[in-house]
């Protein structure tokens, strides 16, 4: 039997300024549509806007064969990204926020929905706010992204809800690194994975390190590696992989993901007349 993991919560499009071209995206979506190429049967849960950014999110799900019957769609702005580059490395411009985050009340529906899947994968991105722990409370397992936002305030509000926690710490030694991932456990987190760009990943799980190298790859462009890199990994995870395997399976998604625009493709021209000016 497949299995089933749920994205919930943050979605984009990303906005590629330089090329004239946007991909739907954001943390929450590319982990489900990675998640179900690979096999699984996945949804995704979140706010899309009403234009046609959030018409282009909408029908890549369903072109993906991504469930999103339970998603919020609301009157106004997707959110969107717009991103500039050096070489094939992506970088961040600016953001908006459009209807991200007006979630509204998770119902007895939403709650059954949200049980109905092995695991629910949100991120920092999210917006969940005081709603985090109906999620929680509705999830078999709940794994979460904090990107390169993390601080110590904030990991230390959201471990003790997670059961596998993922950042990204690329700048940082060994023994920073590790120090780090320790004190993750200490807030809570069962099990915790540090991404480290060409450095690769370290994870921390019942008291035990491991290292895992990046994968070969033909970069064409990175955005979405990371997101990759988790779903391969969560799904290992729910096959019952060892840690070992879940880090190797994740780092081959990611190089993978590296070798086409945009976090899973669905790419379309781009005008800035089509959206607020740069």
């Amino acid at each position: 039997m497949a299995q089933r993991l749920l994205g919930l919560g943050d979605n984009t499009v990303d906005t590629y300024v330089d090329r004239g071209l946007q991909f739907p995206g954001g943390n929450a979506v590319n982990v489900a549509v990675q998640a179900r190429r690979l096999g699984a049967e996945t949804g995704y849960l979140g706010c899309i806007g009403s234009d046609e950014a959030g018409m282009l999110l909408s029908d890549a799900l369903r072109r993906e064969g991504v469930d999103a019957t339970r998603c919020r769609i609301r009157l106004g702005p997707n959110a969107r990204a717009f991103i500039g580059h050096d070489g094939q490395d992506r970088r961040f411009l600016r953001s908006e926020r459009g209807v991200r985050g007006e979630w509204g009340t998770f119902d007895a529906e939403d709650r059954a929905y949200i049980a109905g899947f092995d695991l629910v994968h949100s991120s920092i991105y999210s917006e969940l706010g005081d709603a985090l722990p109906v999620v929680r409370g509705a999830a078999r397992r709940l794994s979460y992204d904090f990107s390169e936002r993390w601080t110590d305030a904030n990991l230390a509000a959201t471990l003790p809800a997670v059961d596998i926690a993922f950042l990204s710490h690329p700048s940082a030694s060994d023994a920073e690194c590790r120090v780090l991932l320790e004190r993750c456990i200490g807030w809570g987190a069962g099990m915790v994975v540090a991404t480290r760009g060409v450095k690769g990943a370290l994870a921390l799980m019942a008291g035990s390190f491991h290292e895992q190298p990046a994968s070969p790859a033909i970069v064409v462009d990175t955005l979405g590696a990371g997101d990759g890199f988790i779903a391969a990994c969560l799904l290992a995870i729910l096959d019952g992989a060892g840690i070992a395997a879940a880090l190797t399976a994740g780092a081959e998604r990611a190089a993978q993901v590296c070798g086409y625009q945009g976090g899973f493709g669905h790419g379309v021209a781009w005008t800035p007349a089509e959206t607020t000016a740069i």
